[in-house]
């Protein structure tokens, strides 16, 4: 028990390690743009709730060590909360392109690197997975909200799609089953990220900005909709395998009236 507390003292101290770089940051853009309450409220909000669900989730986890790969998805997580910040600033007043969109270019770049030395250093794990997935979500969420501003509020849809997927798994489980591995996937994911930057960049005429984003977006619903019908399809293969196997049971025990219906 004491060796686990242990374990469990060193994890949390990186997690307030990445709360205090985070706020170091914070300290840096305020004072290098002089950002204003809204930027500084969103970004301490994003530090202590990083802070926060992810210290349960590694005290709820069998790991012994933080790894490198989830020090540097910390790393792109602080990022992140410098970009939330100088959103959320952009609405009070005008905001540093070049910083912007160079914080974000960091942590798009360093997407990739994570993955890597987790399999060489043999450190993967589903919460590391996890993680990685969530900082890229919340970087495409603040992303959308951001460019939205110039595109549209239909912008936002880039954003919200994750979430409104998760939201749909609570009212239909079969959303919930691992989907194979799928290079497609992985790629629309990538050009979504890469769509806002180019578009928060401000360096192609509007139209062909637009034109750059609603490719992403129709990308990423192309996306959400391959598999979506991919796990209703196999949702309904594994509903059918049970019934059948219920089926062989004597009529009694509800069986044939589950084949009956799942073969509907």
């Amino acid at each position: 028990m004491a060796l686990n507390n242990t374990y469990d003292a060193r994890l949390q101290q990186e997690t307030a390690v990445g709360a205090g770089v985070q706020i170091l940051l914070l300290a840096l853009l305020g004072t290098a743009i002089g950002m204003g309450v809204a930027g500084w409220l969103s970004g301490l909000a994003f530090a202590f709730a990083t802070w926060a669900v992810l210290s349960r989730a590694l005290h709820r986890s069998a790991l012994r060590s933080f790894g490198p790969a989830n020090r540097v998805t910390l790393g792109r997580a602080t990022l992140v909360g410098g970009v939330t910040a100088l959103v959320a600033d952009s609405f009070q007043s005008a905001p540093p392109v070049t910083l912007l969109v160079g914080l974000t270019a960091v942590a798009l770049l360093l997407d990739g690197v994570d993955g890597k030395v987790a399999r060489r250093t043999g450190t993967c794990s589903a919460l590391g997975a996890r993680f990685d997935m969530e900082v890229d979500a919340f970087l495409i969420l603040v992303l959308s909200v951001y460019v939205s501003t110039r595109l549209g509020p239909w912008v936002l849809l880039i954003g919200a799609m994750r979430y409104a997927f998760v939201a749909a798994a609570h009212f239909a489980p079969w959303l919930n089953a691992p989907l194979p591995p799928s290079f497609a996937r992985k790629t629309v994911a990538a050009v979504q990220g890469i769509a806002l930057l180019i578009a928060g960049s401000s360096l192609l005429p509007h139209p062909a900005e637009l034109t750059v984003v609603l490719a992403a977006l129709g990308s990423l619903v192309w996306s959400f909709g391959r598999d979506v019908a991919w796990l209703w399809r196999h949702g309904r293969i594994s509903t059918v395998e049970v019934a059948v196997d219920l089926g062989s049971a004597p009529a009694e025990t509800g069986g044939a009236k589950v084949l009956e219906l799942a073969t509907r």
